[in-house]
């Protein structure tokens, strides 16, 4: 095959400086044809390799036919209907290429959002482990949100992703702005509508709110295309090159940062969020007078280890309780017990696992409860009992009681007769 240096010298050769085909052929040691056949090409020779096939051609009409009538049809099914006797890649090659004519193409539209109108939110998870405890590093879901006119963003790092926990983090990012849009848009995290629909205790938050959770297709990652763009841009200008000592140090890094990363100009919209945001802001929603449901809550009877769990970590509580139900609520920061409207503990969150956290004061308090259990346990048997009248009771021997019923516990046995 000519080459596409041999090919331009050819043509500058004879068109720019008139050197015949004859010579051009005889300089280049290619045969005259070559050199005609370069003369008449306007585009350079390409090698274009001829297709040997593939083992799938021959099962090509019993996979469409499947296909037709099955169009998502696993290809390890499709293997063994069609007595496939290869290795699955070629198959699965040839399906990529041949699905799409029976599944249909769904394309995606270009959306202009309205100012106020949507927020899309999602969980990322930076692979940057966090030092929570001592020992022990974790990596921890980070709340983002986008607004879909301003494209202005705000995220927050949160214990877990309990639903209880993201709705903190909703409400921290949300009551930062001061208004709520009209709609949030959510994949399908189990904790907001993993089955399909708003968890109950998702839609309690949206209503006091005023607002509407909305829940993207399944499978469908261009439907909050916009915050999945800025979770892959928090993993590219964020977080290389920084070192977090905890979850608090995270936050103040990442507080830092937003204000610059709302500075820059958003190509989709020619304009920075920090600009549009003001716009964005005054056609949305009010925020209500009251807090809307958030944190980890649940009451539970205190058991005689004075420990309730939160998230796998244990938190000490007043002994004093024990055996009476209480309530007990967390925020991202603290873990509050309460017991019949008394507050009974409250411990700063541990966001590590499987961890305990006590208070000295509570174990203080169960040390004398079991000294004055012991004490009274004692002056209980030594004590003397007393009539109402106040004179002391007699104690008896057993042994007089069996005399006075006639009974003998412990006779003498009788000794055999040999006779």
């Amino acid at each position: 095959m000519l080459k596409v240096e041999d090919w331009a010298e050819i043509r500058r050769l004879h068109r720019a400086e008139g050197v015949p085909i004859k010579e051009i052929a005889r300089r280049l040691g290619v045969a005259r044809n070559t050199v005609r056949a370069a003369l008449n090409s306007d585009r350079p020779p390409k090698y274009e390799r001829v297709s040997r096939g593939s083992v799938a051609d021959a099962y090509e009409p019993q996979i469409r036919a499947l296909l037709k009538e099955w169009p998502r049809m696993p290809a390890p099914v499709i293997a063994e209907r069609i007595s496939w006797p290869y290795s699955m890649s070629p198959l699965k090659k040839r399906l990529a290429l041949l699905r799409p004519e029976y599944v249909g193409i769904d394309p995606v539209d270009r959306v202009a959002y309205e100012p106020g109108e949507i927020t899309q939110c999602d969980l990322w998870f930076p692979e940057t482990r966090i030092p929570v405890a001592a020992g022990q590093d974790r990596i921890l879901p980070v709340l983002v949100m986008t607004l879909g006119f301003s494209r202005y963003l705000s995220a927050t790092m949160i214990p877990s992703r309990q639903g209880g926990d993201i709705m903190s983090g909703m409400w921290s990012l949300i009551s930062a702005i001061g208004r709520v849009t009209k709609t949030l848009v959510w994949d399908r995290e189990s904790a907001i509508g993993g089955t399909g629909r708003v968890t109950a205790p998702a839609a309690a938050f949206a209503g006091t709110l005023a607002t509407k959770i909305k829940l993207a297709p399944p499978r469908d990652p261009e439907y909050k295309g916009m915050v999945e763009r800025n979770n892959q841009y928090l993993e590219t200008s964020f977080l290389p090159g920084r070192q977090f000592v905890s979850p608090r140090d995270f936050n103040d890094q990442l507080a830092d940062w937003l204000p610059r990363a709302n500075s820059r100009t958003v190509r989709s919209i020619q304009g920075r969020p920090v600009d549009l945001l003001e716009t964005d802001y005054l056609s949305m929603l009010p925020l209500p007078p009251l807090d809307p449901p958030i944190g980890l809550s649940h009451r539970v009877r205190l058991a005689r280890d004075y420990y309730v769990r939160v998230d796998t970590v244990d938190y000490s509580v007043d002994p004093q309780v024990i055996g009476k139900f209480v309530d007990v609520s967390a925020s991202p920061t603290v873990v509050t017990v309460f017991c019949e409207g008394r507050v009974v503990a409250r411990h700063e969150r541990s966001w590590a696992k499987q961890a305990v956290v006590t208070d000295p004061d509570h174990v203080a308090t169960a040390h004398r409860m079991r000294q004055a259990l012991a004490t009274e346990r004692q002056q209980r048997r030594a004590g003397t009992r007393q009539h109402s009248d106040g004179h002391a009771v007699a104690l008896r021997a057993l042994p007089d009681y069996d005399a006075l019923f006639g009974v003998d516990f412990d006779p003498e046995p009788t000794k055999a007769s040999n006779e």
